[in-house]
């Protein structure tokens, strides 16, 4: 298997790095966009634009460059070097694998262009408090009323929720909670009356909203797709962020190990650096091995992402966020512990690097619950 990167997807690398670098390279610069009324810098949003990055996935016809798994990996790696805020993740994988696969042409037109142009954020709102991570579990309704769809549900952590200037929510239209049927998508203005979104920081420094649907009501053309048939779609587009998040923990991961080396070469103790006792380059040496078995993984679900089989590709994506999860919370811990107290403050950036790497653990499925996946299936697929 050849896992080399095109001249052009090298090409990519270079240029999102060197953008990032520029961007993300002080790490005050990090903490001012943060401050921000949204969360993120609108100059590095209109920065990714200009390099045709938010329009990586789409179509050329929708106006996109037509990019695959591979290249969203490129990108969410250096996403996850810079510690990076905008919400690429929300509006390109997510809502944006939805809305190119399942929006009609007119709804295509209508929102595509302004997100590639980097004047729209988009965000997907499917979890719910009673769901844990199973995706099939939708409380949340919609009912026909006249020409409309009225909207009832709560949902949470919608990632960029509060920035979002459309919103795909997931309602079931038919069927009971936990059904695998019945699950339809519908796009929608958070200004419609009946909608209340409530914007907070998470822990790593995003920003994310619960949404709270009373008698939200959209018109007909709001539906995405083909009514009840949402649930694969959802877990292709899931499985396709699960990806590129194993890709940014990549990212995060080698960064945090290199902050961590260039301590102990630093750090005085016993008259020498404490990188000279053989016991913390052990250590260090561990956080090498899952550095380089999380790449693999990596790699393994940027291709397994693209399998024609559907259960297949979740349980492959199931093996490697778990098993990337795992290793990268085993490596942030080692960095704090062989850091020492100067970790958990604010103004240093490891226990920040950190905190990502534990919010990605954790989002869409963690460790335990990919596991049971992984078994459930009887283990993993042949590759593709």
């Amino acid at each position: 298997m050849d896992f080399d990167l095109t001249d052009e997807q090298r090409m990519l690398s270079e240029s999102v790095n060197r953008l990032l670098t520029h961007a993300y390279g002080d790490f005050e610069h990090r903490k001012g966009y943060r401050a921000a009324p949204r969360g993120f810098a609108d100059a590095n949003w209109q920065a990714l634009a200009e390099m045709g990055l938010l329009g990586l996935p789409f179509d050329e016809a929708d106006g996109g460059f037509g990019g695959g798994p591979v290249e969203t990996m490129i990108v969410m790696e250096a996403f996850g070097r810079g510690l990076v805020l905008e919400p690429f993740l929300a509006t390109v994988v997510l809502a944006g694998g939805l809305l190119r696969r399942a929006g009609s042409e007119a709804q295509r037109e209508a929102i595509l262009p302004s997100v590639v142009e980097g004047s729209m954020v988009l965000a997907f709102a499917h979890q719910e408090r009673q769901a844990r991570h199973d995706l099939h579990d939708v409380a949340t309704a919609a009912r026909r009323d006249g020409a409309d769809w009225v909207l009832d549900g709560a949902k949470g952590v919608v990632l960029a929720g509060d920035s979002a200037d459309r919103i795909i929510v997931s309602a079931r239209t038919s069927g009971a909670r936990r059904d695998r049927e019945g699950i339809s998508l519908f796009l929608l203005d958070p200004a419609t009356p009946g909608v209340t979104r409530r914007g907070y920081a998470t822990q790593d420094g995003l920003r994310a909203a619960e949404l709270v649907l009373e008698g939200a009501r959209v018109p007909a053309d709001a539906l995405l797709g083909h009514e009840g048939q949402a649930l694969p779609l959802i877990e292709l587009v899931v499985d396709e962020a699960n990806a590129a998040l194993c890709a940014e923990a990549l990212g995060a991961m080698d960064v945090l190990r290199d902050l961590t080396v260039d301590y102990l070469k630093q750090r005085q103790q016993f008259g020498q650096a404490i990188g000279n006792f053989q016991a913390l380059q052990h250590r260090a040496a561990d956080m090498l091995v899952a550095t380089e078995q999380a790449r693999s993984m990596a790699m393994y679900a940027a291709m397994m992402v693209q399998s024609g089989d559907a259960a297949a590709r979740r349980t492959a994506l199931s093996a490697a966020k778990a098993l990337v999860a795992k290793l990268a919370d085993q490596l942030g811990k080692d960095a704090i512990q062989l850091h020492g107290g100067i970790a958990m403050t604010e103004e240093y950036k490891a226990g920040h690097y950190f905190k990502r790497l534990t919010m990605i653990g954790t989002l869409f499925g963690d460790v335990d619950h990919h596991l049971r996946v992984v078994v459930a299936a009887g283990g993993l697929p042949e590759a593709v």
